[in-house]
């Protein structure tokens, strides 16, 4: 049984927009900043399309077929 993914890393953050590992970083520090999290703590990826843009369905789809 394959569970969902709830957290979403740098390599996601590429696949899904086709910057660089380095953006995803970058995108995932700024998210983490906005949200008044510490550098340990993970994003998920509700609160990764909350802040993109991107609809959850969408992130979610691209997580489960890659």
């Amino acid at each position: 049984m394959k569970s969902d993914r709830v957290c979403i890393f740098p390599k996601d953050v590429q696949r899904i927009t086709g910057r660089s590992e380095r953006y995803g970083r970058l995108l995932l520090h700024q998210i983490r900043k906005h949200l008044d999290k510490q550098p340990h703590q993970f994003i998920t990826v509700d609160e990764f399309a909350e802040f993109t843009g991107i609809n959850i369905e969408t992130v979610k789809d691209f997580l489960k077929n890659n």
